[in-house]
């Protein structure tokens, strides 16, 4: 943190519950010239790292389907999102981390991945940035079921539906991830599927 417009004067955590959420109020130099005083929240999760699995010859990619709370308060009937599978580092590179998630939720074990860019997601409110990659994926990379970590008490549901399916479902609105949305525009525009 080093931009000199910028003047952190108290830094109060409000929750350290599932994450931390902290009260910062800082002092910010205006472009002419004036200080100003002001207060936000900032939710500090972590950062994370997401991937869309494809296989070019079936024309097919992975997706998850799991219960999102935030979704459920926020409208969404079932509170049930299809997204990439996702997770956060936790003391992992990125790259590690999203092998070890693929492989805990798809139950896919890949080994080349591709880094295609990074992102903060929600940057008015959330510190994290989402490392976004692509891998191939084929039936002999399945060493089981998926489905989330126990201990984390996912309830994942793993997906194998066409690419040309996800694009329709993102149109149609069964899609409505930030994410997945991102991942499957970018495998259009870059040709991955062929």
């Amino acid at each position: 943190m080093n931009n000199e417009n910028i003047k952190i004067i108290n830094k109060e955590i409000l929750s350290n519950n599932w994450y931390t959420l902290n009260n910062i109020t800082f002092e910010y130099l205006k472009k002419d010239g004036t200080r100003e005083v002001l207060s936000r929240e900032a939710y500090d999760r972590g950062n994370g790292a997401t991937i869309l699995l494809y296989n070019k010859h079936n024309q097919t990619v992975i997706l998850t389907r799991q219960f999102r709370l935030p979704t459920y308060i926020n409208g969404n009937e079932s509170g049930m999102l299809i997204e990439t599978c996702a997770g956060l580092l936790d003391l992992d590179n990125p790259e590690t981390a999203i092998k070890r998630e693929t492989e805990e939720e798809t139950g896919y074990k890949i080994k080349d991945v591709k880094k295609v860019f990074e992102a903060y997601m929600s940057p008015g409110s959330v510190t994290e940035i989402l490392y976004f990659f692509v891998a191939e994926y084929s039936k002999d990379m399945k060493v089981s079921d998926g489905g989330g970590h126990h201990d984390e008490q996912e309830n994942i549901e793993v997906l194998e539906i066409s690419f040309k399916e996800a694009l329709a479902m993102i149109a149609n609105g069964e899609i409505k991830d930030g994410k997945t949305i991102m991942l499957l525009q970018y495998a259009l525009i870059n040709n991955l599927l062929g």
